[in-house]
């Protein structure tokens, strides 16, 4: 029975579950009862609302929805008068729900299931599951208990498909391999499991479309048939007589003889290069075993579920398509690469489209000029319609009338009392509160005046304001009344070269694919209309000569092709996209990946050559395996090393005359080779011959500079290493290098990439040193992976190109990194980085990293760099749909360089304003004394409060005795009056948020304490005397709500730890605020703003008073 989604999201915006179940999903009335419960001594009332088949459906409506143990409570007291039933919590402002259903299964424990509805978000989710419980009128007869009961426990207790799956998946691929005979390298082994289950699952996609034979099993009908005609087992009949020759044979290659198309059937020729002979089916060739029992279990896994290529949200626990698949193979990638980690689509989105369409609009302005001149056509959409660009997150609820007591506060900060409460219906986001909702409103209308007013007449502007870039470019185009200004577009779209260098398997190149198609399209569509108003004239002047020469020709190919949008995806994975990893068998996912996405395009026309199908491009070329840190990145660095060599007297040893000629002519061969391979493939015929003959050619070149290259650099690791045959071979193993001058010559040559982005790994040097080395890194001394991939990205970036990355705070936070730093300052760049915490919530699901995103516009121009900076961003993960939308940026100013060369992480100009303020000051490593008497305790450790006391924190073992705290640091003052202002300072809101700014919020480090700004000598006296008096109750308060903990700590035994809970002492703490705000000369703004920095997550979502 379909569910009709409108009506029945509007049921479940209202609260109205009555009418959502009986009227829409066909269940019956219920006696209406409300049951009075009690847990934990609270009263709450649930209420029946429907039922079907004695399956009841209850809810649970209470001022705010409790939390999960009391709802666990409560759900096991109505189990005592209800068996099976369905439990929603609401709250009575009806802005969000839980929905709670508990497995019972016998010998296994209770397993409750949670989906939570925030009104005014999309219901999808919730509406999938709904749609489940839908009963037709045609199954009332026969409906029972049991089969409602399935109907609930299908829809409800499903962990996402994803994991499911991939929990499967790992087993089943190692089930597989025990099958593989033949292979002893146990790497080897794995690899070709791996290669074989891609192959496999790719298959499955498509016989499901019917592509192969009209049959939607076909390979378990096929291997039913092999072991019908020759026997199980018999010779390995299935893999070896069947499978093999359906790659290598049969999808691999467009010619094909009568008796192979008895065997496979009708079949497409798909090239694609997944079905070539691997080089491991060439290495171990006819040692290769895999019994039939190997496929049958593999088959049983994968009928387990329903295969779609389409881009429609799943609908059941069941199904797979390509996103899942992708989900899965990222983290059986990451699993297996140390320092990788699963970038989700917000993440990869946001890089990707604030690099490629800022570099898009640079290209294009070169090509049209006018039209991008302050009063020229592109901005005048930003003037005309402000709110377009502006994302509707930022835009909700701005326009309603504040509250009274909230409007009071605007212009007096006396009256903000309730600012730190949750913000009302219709003006919040989630977990949003007043003083968020304030900021944001003032920031939303900012914005409108300035895009009003043109104030935003560059590219690098929507960045900077954090507008809807991709809205923006889509609107240039589809409103484009410039040829010339379309076509520059176009052309910088289709020349564009986006590369990730550790692509893993490929995130950040799908979200490059999915900006530039849309764009892609709109240029052809917009082609179309140019030419069609042309056509018209032309009708009506029959003398006229046609126009837009340009557009006729680009249609006219594209008219060729019976499938538009394969056609731009194909033209995009082909001249655009490039991609580089250490790991081979990633690069095959990557590829798999991106295959998926075209097949979904297709559909079968089986009386048509070739089903109607063009083959699937051969990216081999553009996604390759090899170490992006090992290699000659370009010709000028061989000539670098010929250099070296021949000043310590060995070059003419390594080197002949002719070297430095021989490698360029054969790199310019191959680029030729390469550019006609790739031409080859978009031409309207299959050519498949000639593309194979292309593409061993141009195998053969690479392999011989490979060759030659690799010789080189072995000698610049050790002298004579070339010449030392296994040594060589196992340094080349090992090191994988890769020259990137010869893999991708044309890009090279002509100045780099115009894009890179990624998430290189995080990885410190030391863990691989034992493996492979690197030469030649500035940032060597920053002894981790990523910021030696960071720099060679900067070797390999266009003059003018652009760099997004997502790396650790460290970047911008770690003195260790200063090298960096220094590389990118060295290239007269435009910066912006986000700062993004690893708790409450965090960007990677289950990894402990306080990470940054780094973007970067290399410009070489010195009076054009500017930075700009955003805060250390805090956030729960109900926050999480909203969080690129509200991102906002603050520009740098040098002075802000407070502790060693940290780059601030601030994010307003009252934040710059605090730290200007502070840079007068002497910092507090002025006033230490090593002699000193009067000390101030402190650990590293920290969460949302700093803590540091004037005594010992007590620790006792389990006979009493008093232990003295391991980790305990200490700070030494000449006398206590330094003593107690420190303690003051160090304990208050506004060293927090320094820290916070500057350190790896990490480690409560010696270096952020010294480098904190406060003229402790020129405190006044009364000040001091002030700060003493709260320090002495902050102290007693500190001791008064402390806790006593005990538990075992190994190595340490038990003890009891004396915990403090500083969360409860904020009000002396925001007293010492206050006192510290006379010394500086904070403006009441100022204090306010330090007073409540990170309010929200530091005392709980509700952290409003009256006071």
């Amino acid at each position: 029975m379909p569910l009709n989604r409108q009506r029945a999201q509007k049921y479940l915006q209202k609260f109205d579950f009555e009418s959502l179940f009986i009227e829409e999903l066909g269940w019956d009335t219920v006696d209406r009862v409300t049951l009075p419960f009690e847990v934990d001594g609270e009263p709450f009332e649930v209420v029946s609302i429907t039922q079907k088949r004695g399956f009841t459906v209850f809810k649970c409506i209470t001022p705010e929805i409790p939390t999960r143990p009391i709802r666990v409570k409560l759900d096991r007291q109505l189990t005592d008068y209800s068996k099976s039933h369905l439990l929603v919590f609401g709250d009575e402002g009806k802005t969000q729900q839980i929905w709670m259903w508990v497995r019972q299964e016998l010998g296994k424990p209770l397993a409750p299931r949670f989906e939570q509805y925030q009104v005014g978000q999309s219901a999808e989710r919730l509406l999938q599951k709904l749609e489940a419980l839908a009963i037709a009128f045609a199954e009332e007869e026969k409906l029972t208990l049991v089969e409602v009961a399935g109907r609930v426990k299908k829809a409800f207790d499903v962990e996402k498909v994803t994991k499911k799956f991939f929990t499967r998946f790992e087993k089943e691929h190692g089930k597989f391999l025990q099958f593989i005979q033949g292979i002893q390298s146990e790497f080897d082994r794995t690899w070709y499991a791996s290669l074989m289950l891609n192959r496999l699952m790719f298959v499955y996609f498509i016989q499901k479309k019917n592509f192969l034979d009209g049959d939607i099993n076909y390979l378990r009908n096929r291997l039913k048939r092999c072991q019908a005609e020759w026997g199980t087992d018999r010779f390995h009949s299935f893999y070896r007589q069947f499978l093999l020759k359906l790659f290598h044979e049969g999808l691999g290659k467009p010619d094909r003889n009568p008796e192979l198309d008895k065997l496979l059937g009708k079949i497409p020729y798909l090239n694609g290069g997944l079905f070539e002979v691997h080089q491991l089916e060439e290495k171990y060739d006819l040692t290769l075993q895999i019994p039939d029992a190997a496929f049958e279990q593999v088959f049983n896994f994968f009928d387990e579920y329903d295969w779609h290529l389409d881009d429609r949200p799943l609908r059941n626990q069941n199904e797979i398509n390509p996103d899942v698949l992708g989900y899965i193979f990222e983290k059986y990638i990451n699993q297996k690469q140390m320092g990788a980690y699963y970038t989700k689509e917000d993440i990869t989105e946001y890089i990707s489209k604030n690099t490629i369409l800022p570099f898009l609009f640079d290209q294009a302005e070169k090509g049209c000029q006018v039209a991008f001149k302050p009063e020229g056509a592109v901005w005048a959409l930003l003037r005309e319609n402000p709110d377009h660009y502006i994302y509707p997150a930022v835009r909700q609820g701005v326009d309603l009338e504040l509250p009274t007591e909230i409007a009071a506060g605007i212009e007096d900060v006396s009256q903000r009392g309730s600012w730190n409460k949750p913000a009302a219906d219709g003006f919040a986001l989630p977990t949003e509160t007043w003083r968020e909702y304030v900021a944001r409103r003032k920031r939303c209308w900012s914005l409108r005046q300035k895009l009003a007013a043109g104030e935003v007449t560059q590219i690098n502007d929507l960045i900077t304001h954090n507008l809807d870039i991709r809205q923006f470019a889509q609107d240039v185009i589809t409103s484009c009344e410039s040829s010339d200004l379309l076509k520059a577009l176009y052309q910088a779209i289709e020349q564009v070269s986006v590369l990730d260098p550790t692509c893993g398997s490929g995130a950040f190149l799908f979200a490059a694919l999915n900006i530039l198609e849309p764009l892609y399209t709109a240029c052809l569509e917009r082609m179309q209309g140019f030419v069609d108003e042309d056509d018209l004239r032309l009708s009506q002047e029959p003398e006229a000569k046609p126009r837009y020469e340009y557009f006729r020709k680009v249609l006219a190919e594209m008219a060729k092709h019976p499938n538009l949008r394969y056609f731009v995806l194909k033209s995009i994975m082909l001249n655009n996209l490039y991609g580089v990893d250490i790991m081979e068998e990633a690069t095959e996912i990557c590829k798999l990946r991106l295959f998926l996405k075209l097949v979904a395009q297709m559909e079968p026309q089986p009386k048509k050559q070739n089903f109607g199908l063009e083959p699937l491009p051969d990216i081999d070329f553009n996604i390759r395996a090899g170490n992006t840190l090992v290699g000659f990145a370009s010709l000028d660095e061989v000539c670098e090393a010929m250099a070296r060599d021949t000043q310590t007297g060995q070059g003419r040893l390594i080197f002949d005359d002719g070297v430095l000629n021989r490698i360029e002519q054969g790199a310019v061969a191959a680029d030729m080779e390469f550019k006609r391979f790739k031409s080859l493939q978009v031409q309207d015929s299959i050519a498949g011959a000639e593309v194979a003959g292309s593409k061993r050619l141009l195998k053969a070149t690479l392999a011989q500079l490979r060759e030659e290259l690799d010789r080189y650099l072995a000698e610049e690791y050790e002298l004579g290493l070339s010449k030392k045959s296994g040594a060589f071979q196992k340094w080349k193993e090992s090191h994988q290098p890769f020259h990137w001058f010869v893999e991708f010559y044309s890009i090279i040559n002509r100045g780099g990439f115009d894009v890179i982005i990624g998430n290189p790994p995080y990885v410190e040097y030391k863990t691989v040193k034992n493996t492979y080395t690197v030469r030649g890194f500035k940032t060597i001394d920053c002894a981790d992976l990523y910021a030696f991939t960071m720099e060679r990205s900067l070797t390999l970036l266009l003059k003018k190109g652009w760099i997004g990355m997502i790396v650790p705070v460290s970047i911008v936070s770690t003195d260790g990194f200063d090298s960096l730093r220094t590389s990118f300052k060295s290239q007269k760049c435009i910066s912006w980085n986000l700062n993004f915490a690893e708790r409450p919530s965090k960007l990677f699901t289950g990894v402990e990293k306080r990470l940054t995103i780094w973007l970067t516009h290399k410009i070489n121009e010195e009076t054009q760099t500017s930075s700009h900076l955003e805060g250390y961003k805090r956030w729960l993960a109900e926050e999480r749909d909203n969080l690129f939308a509200q991102i906002k940026f603050v520009k740098h100013n040098n002075s802000l360089n407070l502790v060693g060369t940290s780059i601030p992480k601030i994010s307003s100009a009252i934040e710059a304003n605090i730290l200007t303020r502070m840079s007068e000051q002497k910092s507090l490593a002025t006033f230490l004394s090593k002699q000193g008497q009067h000390i101030i305790y402190y650990t590293r450790k920290l969460r949302y409060f700093v803590q540091f006391y004037n005594f010992i924190p007590r620790i006792s073992n389990v006979q009493g005795e008093v232990i003295e705290p391991s980790e305990l640091k200490i700070l030494s003052f000449p006398s206590n009056a330094l003593k107690d202002i420190a303690i003051a300072a160090l304990n208050s809101n506004l060293f927090f948020w320094f820290f916070n700014s500057y350190s790896d919020v990490r480690n409560v480090n010696r270096r952020e304490i010294e480098e904190f700004r406060l003229s402790m000598d020129e405190v006044e006296s009364e000040l001091i005397l002030i700060l003493s008096d709260l320090v002495n109750e902050l102290m007693q308060d500190f001791q008064r709500n402390s806790q006593y903990l005990t538990n075992n700590y190994g190595k340490y035994g038990v003890l009891t730890i004396q915990s403090f809970q500083p969360r409860l002492s904020k009000p002396i703490i925001d007293e010492i605020d206050r006192i510290l705000a006379q010394h500086y000369g904070f403006t009441e703004e100022e204090l306010d703003f330090i007073i409540n920095y990170d309010i929200k997550y530091r005392m709980g979502r509700d952290s409003g008073g009256d006071d």
